[in-house]
């Protein structure tokens, strides 16, 4: 499914210079906004207009077993990443039980094991 906007995104290097530009500007604006955006009614709409634009996408997703649990555990943690990481923890686990161990790639293997196992045995509140 496209989008419905029609706007085709950034195609050149001034794309980027002004985007930073305006990082800059808001680098010196930040102090004056900062007392509004403490109380967390800026970013709310920020992040319902994300989450909106993330369940749309869901329609298209070839449902599994890891894309599941990465669906499911990004409300249930409040947190994006620990989504990701427990989709691409079970993903070889997944695969391991479909019989289809050749089709993980080794790097699936280190981050399972070292990176997000480690993560959530060692550093995770």
């Amino acid at each position: 499914m496209r989008s419905p906007l029609k706007w085709p995104g950034g195609r050149t290097g001034l794309t980027a210079v002004t985007t930073a530009g305006w990082f800059l500007i808001a680098m010196f604006c930040y102090p004056i906004f900062a007392v509004v955006a403490g109380s967390g009614a800026v970013t709310a709409p920020a992040l319902i207009v994300v989450g909106i634009l993330m369940a749309r996408a869901f329609g298209e997703i070839e449902y599994s077993i890891p894309a599941f649990i990465t669906i499911v555990m990004m409300p249930l943690t409040y947190s994006v990443a620990n989504g990701l990481a427990m989709g691409m923890l079970f993903y070889p686990i997944a695969m391991v039980a479909r019989g289809r161990v050749e089709d993980v790639h080794p790097a699936m293997w280190v981050l399972m094991v070292v990176v997000f196992l480690g993560y959530f045995f060692f550093l995770a509140e």
